[in-house]
């Protein structure tokens, strides 16, 4: 049971911890949890940290506790937020929680036979029958307006640079979540919550319901927001985009990029944050990347735990091959390894012509596909000329004027890898 703490200090992420919090950790299996926001019926990498937090709570011991807001969703938290919120409704709301509860079930063991199972629950099941007038009694009355002003969320959005103000739905906010912890106490032992640094005041709230409402004691920690050493935000693609745990969403070859992309300085702090590897493992991993930093033995360490971590050794091994084909020396059948999805993903944005299946079936001259059929080049004499200088390839192999692209030529049975040169690339799409 002990040690779990220990372990979040030195991978830097302990943030603020309520005093007493380690001795209860060390004393018994302790019932914990963390809120997730059902924003999306996908978790992106934001979401890591506290899915990691609970399984380091797991893998010590304790019975981690996955709270989906799904009543909180329909309101908002204002926390470090300018403006509110879009509500959600109740059928969005399902979509939503059914989608990240499929996720969560490959980090957690919920196998409910062993006493620190995982539970996932939804808050808008204890909240839906609610009546204000309960509420009111229930939980407004334990807490005061001075109490709840002082909290940095609302003091933000209240002060004098504040042009939007706060509405009495998000203001409420925080006693909702407060109310989660005394009733996940109640009705489960829960004794703690975590979350990102910037949640200490709602979840301090709920801590003092447990202690007014039931003269009991509740614990906490936080954990620092994830941060990137130039200043900008963690978690988004080059291209602005989130990068998503759902692989329809991000395939698991962008994702092994994102990773793969990290600076020396970020990805010396995240192998601690989002791997399992033990201290010596990373401090040894730190110094060989130090020595040969040209390797870049810390990108591919972390890209290669995080890919198995989120999808598994096999998109690994395709991500792998998918990098070798866009940046290293493949071959055909690398390429013909690729599948569908991975080949798109790892073309993204390449031109693209649709050429039909029935006019492949006897063959097209490879000059025809390169000019008018494709548009690749501009004229059949530029398809001739960088023919004879030996700089077109079809699915990665050189070809000659006498070439003719078949059927026999598809990849994934619908598509054919042009290029001219290195890295000019283009893509038919037989239909």
């Amino acid at each position: 049971m002990s040690g779990l703490i220990q372990e979040l200090q030195w991978r830097g992420l302990i943030h603020t911890i309520m005093p007493g919090t380690e001795e209860q950790l060390g004393k018994e299996m302790t019932t914990g949890y963390c809120g997730f926001d059902p924003t999306a019926d996908s978790l992106h990498v934001g979401s890591l940290v506290p899915i990691i937090l609970l399984m380091h709570m797991q893998r010590h011991g304790h019975k981690p506790i996955a709270l989906v807001g799904g009543a909180t969703g329909m309101i908002g938290d204002p926390t470090g937020k300018s403006a509110e919120r879009n509500l959600l409704d109740e059928e969005t709301l399902d979509k939503f929680i059914k989608g990240i509860h499929g996720q969560l079930e490959r980090f957690l063991d919920f196998d409910e036979s062993k006493p620190n199972a995982a539970v996932m629950v939804n808050n808008y099941d204890w909240m839906k029958e609610f009546s204000f007038i309960d509420f009111a009694r229930t939980v407004g009355k334990h807490i005061t307006v001075n109490y709840m002003m002082a909290k940095d969320s609302v003091k933000s959005r209240l002060g004098a640079d504040s042009t939007v103000g706060m509405s009495f739905t998000e203001f409420t906010y925080q006693l909702i979540q407060g109310y989660d912890f005394l009733h996940l106490y109640k009705t489960m032992g829960a004794k703690l919550q975590f979350g990102g640094s910037d949640q200490w005041g709602n979840i301090t709230t709920g801590t003092e319901l447990i202690r007014r409402v039931e003269q009991g004691e509740g614990f906490a920690f936080t954990c620092p927001l994830t941060t990137k050493a130039d200043g900008t935000k963690f978690g988004k693609s080059e291209g602005g985009e989130n990068v998503w745990l759902d692989s329809n969403r991000t395939s698991p070859y962008k994702f092994y990029q994102f990773w793969l992309n990290q600076s020396d300085d970020d990805s010396e702090k995240y192998i601690k944050i989002y791997t399992f590897l033990n201290q010596n493992e990373i401090e040894e991993l730190v110094q060989k990347h130090k020595t040969e930093p040209h390797l870049r033995q810390l990108q591919k360490r972390l890209a290669e735990e995080l890919t198995i971590l989120v999808h598994g050794k096999e998109e690994l091994d395709n991500a792998i091959k998918a990098s070798e084909v866009l940046f290293g020396k493949s071959t055909t059948e690398d390429l013909k390894s690729l599948n569908s999805n991975t080949f798109l993903a790892v073309f993204e944005g390449v031109p693209q012509a649709i050429i039909s299946k029935e006019e492949l079936n006897s063959g097209i001259n490879i000059i025809d596909v390169l000019s008018e059929k494709s548009g690749f080049l501009t004229s059949k004499s530029e398809a001739r000329r960088e023919l004879k200088s030996n700089a077109i390839s079809v699915n990665k192999e050189k070809v000659g004027e006498e070439f003719n692209l078949t059927t026999n030529d598809l990849l994934s049975e619908k598509y054919v890898l042009l290029q001219k040169g290195k890295k000019n690339y283009f893509i038919l799409i037989i239909e």
